[in-house]
């Protein structure tokens, strides 16, 4: 997690980043769609990948009702108030990005996959492109074998900044929707790049999705 998310916390503090992100979420009107995709893994006690671009993190935990998570977070002081603003929700960190502690992160991801955490990444993080699976989340998902669950969160009002993922800050009173798309494994012969593109194609269909679910209610998403 780096950019406009970091920032932010680093000026007000974890502990009120959690409140404003607590109350935020709180006045707005909430739906979510295709919630059935994560209840099937979720609601048996079976811990998945879940897999969402950077921009759309900021309220990303509030949408998240999973068992427990461990989240990739960067190795970076900002990226400590990150993981310390996650704590405020019970949730863990593991630090390390694609330029920074990448494979020692790995490896701690993999071996907490041994326990029942959902594994959190935003796979074109920390640094893009914006909305292009990078390896890591691949590489993850093959050595654990387990299932990746995309998820997306769009807004009907909110600030997009200039950063490189177009980072989303919602307006209160917004209109917000969680989407979930279905699950994604890795095919016994199918190579990294290829589960790679796939991938890709789903988180973006999914995040269309949520999309046309305010487009269907008579609001366009910013």
């Amino acid at each position: 997690m780096a950019g406009i998310g970091k920032r932010l916390v680093t000026r007000i503090g974890p502990q009120l980043a959690a409140w404003i992100i607590r109350l935020l979420h709180a006045t707005m009107r909430i739906d979510y769609v295709n919630r059935s995709a994560a209840d099937r893994y979720w609601q048996h006690g079976k811990p998945v990948i879940l897999a969402f671009w950077h921009d759309q993190l900021f309220l990303m935990i509030k949408g998240y009702y999973g068992p427990e998570a461990r989240v990739l977070i960067s190795p970076s002081g900002d990226g400590e108030l990150i993981a310390r603003t996650m704590s405020c929700f019970g949730q863990g960190a593991v630090r390390g990005s694609s330029s920074r502690g990448g494979s020692a992160a790995l490896r701690e991801m993999v071996k907490l996959a041994r326990e029942p955490y959902d594994l959190v990444v935003t796979p074109d993080g920390p640094k893009g492109p914006r909305h292009k699976v990078k390896m890591g989340v691949v590489q993850l998902a093959k050595l654990t074998k387990r299932p990746v669950l995309p998820m997306a969160f769009v807004a009907s009002k909110g600030h997009r900044f200039n950063s490189w993922d177009r980072f989303l800050l919602p307006y209160p009173f917004a209109r917000g929707v969680y989407a979930f798309g279905d699950v994604l494994t890795i095919g016994e012969h199918e190579t990294l790049g290829e589960f790679a593109v796939r991938l890709e194609a789903a988180m973006k269909e999914n995040t269309a999705q949520a999309v046309a679910y305010l487009e269907e209610q008579g609001v366009s998403a910013v």
